[in-house]
């Protein structure tokens, strides 16, 4: 399908992002710096702007954060007690017996790149 078939609209409803997704679709091997390039941009953003709003993807309990990383990196909590401040630390962190500090929060920001955002939560 060649951008000049495609008419560039606002995506409201389920229907109107499912036809976008099919258009992106058609375009996605187009050659790049290309007119189809430029809307498959466009429609790109649009798609993403609904998704935002409809399908928002929340912000990970900070624990849940932490478990997950730690599984990630086949982590365990031993290798944690240097960021907490101990392998206690760590136990009662994990099983919320104790909140995340802000030093805490730096060290597996820093160390482990587990986003701030998420720890913050």
């Amino acid at each position: 399908m060649r951008h000049s078939e495609i008419e560039v609209k606002p995506i409201r409803t389920k229907k109107d992002y499912e036809h976008t997704m099919k258009l992106i679709e058609s375009l996605l091997d187009c050659p790049p710096k290309s007119k189809d390039a430029e809307v498959l941009e466009v429609l790109s953003i649009l798609a993403d702007e609904y998704e935002n709003k409809h399908f928002p993807i929340e912000t990970p309990d900070p624990i849940e954060a932490i478990k997950y990383r730690m599984e990630q990196l086949n982590l365990s909590q031993k290798d944690l007690a240097k960021y907490l401040g101990g392998e206690n630390r760590v136990s009662e962190v994990l099983n919320r017996k104790r909140p995340l500090t802000l030093k805490m929060i730096k060290a597996l920001y820093l160390n482990l790149h587990i986003p701030a955002e998420a720890l913050l939560a």
